[in-house]
C-alpha cells in the first residue's frame, strides 16, 4: 500500500496538539462495553474507550486473537466496517490479530496509535489482507509491550477533540459557539457561528459534519476548510464581512462515541433523515434551516455537508436544476480545479427530488445548493489538509462574486 508508512499528521491546530490521551476515556454506556476482555499470558486486548468497537474478541492461542466485527444493529447497513481496539503486554511481545467480519468485509486499512492522538498508517510487511470485497480479512501483526497501543479503522475524532478545536475557534472576536442541541443519549451538539461583528450579515452558508462516525477524512478536510474561512487575509475578512458561516462540525456524537458504522444510537442512518427528521440530531438541523428561512433578514446560500467514501468526490445538484445562487457549483468547482492544476477535482451531479439526505433537502425545500463534499478512506493526509484550505479559499472568492439577494425577497423555491 503507497501510504502504509507514512505518519498521519493530526492538523487541528494547537488546541488538538494538547488533547491528552485522556481524551478518549469518556464514560461509555454499560451496553457498549457488554463484550468481555480477551486476555492471554502475552497480551490483553480491549475496547473500553471512547470509539472502541468489535462485537467479540477470542484467543486463539497465547499470542494469537480473533475480533469479529458487526455493525451496531440489524438494520440497513453501509458497509463502513469501524474497528478500534486497544493492546497492552506485560512485556515486549508480537502478537497476531485476525480481524473477520459478519458481514461487507474489510474496508479500512488500520491505524496505530501509542496515545490515541498521533497516528500513522500500519507498514504493509505488518498487514495481510485476503479474500475478496464483502469476504475480505485482514490479520495485524503488533509490537506491545507495557504502554498501551491502539488500532483503529481512522484516526480516533471523539467529541472532546471537537471541544479543543472549538475553544480555540472562539477566541476569534468574530466567533461564538452556541449549544444547537443535544444528542438521543444527552450529549452536546454545537455551534460554531463565524462572522464579522456588527456588520449585519443576511447571507448565511451552512457547513454540517461527521453525520457517519466512521468518515474521519470528511472531518479532517473540514477542519482546516473552517480555519481558512477563520483566516486572517483580506479575502477571508472581506467573506465574513458579507456572509455568517454556521458550521455543526460534530452532528452524530453517539454514533461516534459508542464506534458505530453508520446509524445513531437510534439505529437510524441521520443523512436519509431529512425530511421525516425522526431524530433529535436531524431536528437540529431543521430547526436550524428553519430559523434562517423564517427571519425575513436572513438568507440560505449554500449548505456543505462533509463525508468520507472510497474517492473524493463531489456530490452535487445538477446544473440544470436552478439555484440561488445561480450555478454557484459550476463556479466554486471549476476555480477550485483552476486552484489545484495537479489534482483532478471530480464530481457527480444528480439529484432524487424528495430524497431524505442534506444536500437534496437543502434544493428542494430552499433551493439553495447542497453539497455532499467526499474525501477518500486513504486519501493522503497532507492533500487533504491542501484540499480543504484550497476549496475553501475558491468557495469564498465565488460566494463574493454572486449578486446579493434583494431585501425582502426569500430565495427559497
Amino acid at each position: 500500500m503507497r501510504m502504509a508508512a507514512m505518519m498521519i499528521g493530526i492538523f487541528l491546530s494547537l488546541a488538538f496538539l494538547s488533547a491528552p490521551a485522556a481524551a478518549l476515556s469518556e464514560p461509555i454506556p454499560a451496553l457498549a462495553l457488554a463484550s468481555p476482555d480477551c486476555e492471554t499470558q502475552a497480551a490483553r486486548i480491549d475496547k473500553d474507550f471512547v470509539t472502541g468497537a468489535y462485537a467479540s474478541c477470542e484467543a486463539t492461542s497465547k499470542k494469537r486473537f480473533k475480533l469479529t466485527i458487526a455493525p451496531e444493529d440489524e438494520g440497513d447497513i453501509n458497509c463502513s466496517a469501524w474497528y478500534a481496539f486497544r493492546v497492552n503486554a506485560n512485556r515486549r511481545t508480537r502478537i497476531k490479530v485476525h480481524l473477520d467480519y459478519t458481514k461487507c468485509g474489510h474496508r479500512y486499512w488500520p491505524k496505530i496509535s501509542t496515545d490515541g492522538v498521533n497516528w500513522e498508517f500500519m507498514k504493509s510487511k505488518y498487514v495481510l489482507v485476503e479474500g475478496e470485497r464483502g469476504e475480505r480479512t485482514a490479520q495485524i501483526t503488533l509490537k506491545v509491550g507495557k504502554d498501551p497501543v491502539f488500532v483503529a479503522a481512522q484516526e480516533i475524532l471523539p467529541p472532546s477533540i471537537y471541544d479543543a478545536w472549538l475553544q480555540e475557534r472562539e477566541k476569534a472576536l468574530f466567533a461564538t459557539v452556541d449549544l444547537l442541541g443535544r444528542s438521543a443519549q444527552g450529549r452536546e451538539i454545537k455551534l460554531l457561528r463565524i462572522a464579522e461583528p456588527d456588520a449585519k450579515q443576511r447571507e448565511t452558508v451552512v457547513l454540517v459534519g461527521r453525520q457517519h462516525p466512521p468518515e474521519v477524512t470528511g472531518a479532517l478536510a473540514m477542519l482546516p476548510f473552517v480555519e481558512t474561512v477563520m483566516g486572517d487575509t483580506e479575502l477571508a475578512k472581506a467573506y465574513r464581512a458579507r456572509f455568517e458561516t454556521l458550521t455543526v462540525p460534530l452532528l452524530n456524537p453517539d454514533g461516534v462515541v459508542l464506534g458505530h458504522w453508520r446509524h445513531n444510537s437510534g439505529g437510524v442512518d441521520l443523512n436519509r433523515d431529512w425530511g421525516p427528521f425522526t431524530q433529535p440530531e436531524t431536528l437540529v438541523m431543521s430547526g436550524l434551516l428553519k430559523q434562517i428561512d423564517e427571519d425575513p433578514a436572513r438568507d440560505l446560500r449554500v449548505l456543505i455537508d462533509f463525508h468520507s467514501t472510497g474517492r473524493d468526490v463531489f456530490y452535487t445538484i445538477p446544473d440544470e436544476l436552478p439555484t440561488d445562487p445561480e450555478l454557484f457549483t459550476k463556479k466554486w468547482l471549476a476555480l477550485y480545479q483552476e486552484r489545484m492544476p495537479d489534482y483532478e477535482v471530480s464530481r457527480d451531479a444528480r439529484h432524487e427530488e424528495g430524497r431524505p439526505i442534506s444536500k437534496a433537502h437543502a434544493f428542494d425545500v430552499y433551493g439553495a445548493p447542497g453539497i455532499t463534499f467526499e474525501i477518500g478512506d486513504e486519501t493522503d493526509r497532507e492533500l487533504i489538509k491542501r484540499i480543504g484550505r484550497e476549496s475553501a479559499i475558491a468557495m469564498m472568492v465565488t460566494m463574493l462574486e454572486t449578486p446579493q439577494p434583494e431585501p425582502g425577497i426569500s430565495t427559497a423555491q
